[in-house]
């Protein structure tokens, strides 16, 4: 997975084998700072398949039991589990093998030729790494593990392809968009408070 902190790799050790239980991939862990910290963690269905606001509900209730036991956040803090959007991030190997051919961006973690960001299409993903085609027709390779971030660029052709796959919300003029209260933020998400003994 894309770069965690000491931290954030403790609560992934904690809250894989759940997820794994419940039939789930997490995507992402992050803690955003603050007065009352943010844990943040990202999870879809084992392959990909579409994941909705119950199964996050569903993670949520279960995980916060297994993190009230083992404290890995010693102040108060709040837990939020969300599914990726579809300008999601990508952090895993494989995750870019998925989305060959459209638009990512992404930052590595040591700089080459003196530039840690780059935005291109992704030509493929195998054992050399993930190769990605530049504006100026270069190709930049790099593994995954060289990378400290990377999303998906929100494109027409993005949007289509995660129609098709069934991992889209609901858009304007669907038949299910009535009711259905749309997010600009990255991920639609629940969000669940949790407080953690100091």
């Amino acid at each position: 997975m894309i770069t965690l902190s000491p931290q954030e790799d403790r609560i992934f050790a904690l809250a894989d084998p759940l997820a794994n239980e419940l039939g789930l991939d997490i995507v992402r862990v992050r803690i955003m700072g603050g007065n009352r910290p943010l844990l943040q963690i990202m999870i879809e269905k084992a392959g990909g398949a579409p994941t909705d606001v119950e199964d996050c509900a569903t993670f949520s209730r279960n995980l916060s039991p297994i993190l009230e036991a083992e404290d890995p956040i010693s102040e108060a803090y709040r837990l939020e589990v969300s599914t990726p959007g579809i300008d999601r991030p990508l952090t895993r190997i494989g995750d870019f093998g998925r989305w060959v051919g459209h638009l990512v961006k992404i930052e590595l973690t040591m700089p080459l030729d003196g530039r840690r960001r780059f935005q291109g299409i992704i030509q493929r993903e195998d054992e050399a790494g993930v190769a990605i085609e530049l504006d100026d027709e270069s190709e930049l390779v790099a593994q995954v593990h060289e990378m400290s971030k990377a999303s998906l660029v929100l494109t027409d052709e993005l949007i289509d392809a995660a129609t098709l796959e069934g991992s889209a919300p609901p858009q304007p003029g669907d038949e299910d968009f009535e009711g259905f209260e749309t997010d600009e933020s990255e991920t639609d998400t629940i969000d669940h408070n949790q407080e953690s003994g100091a």
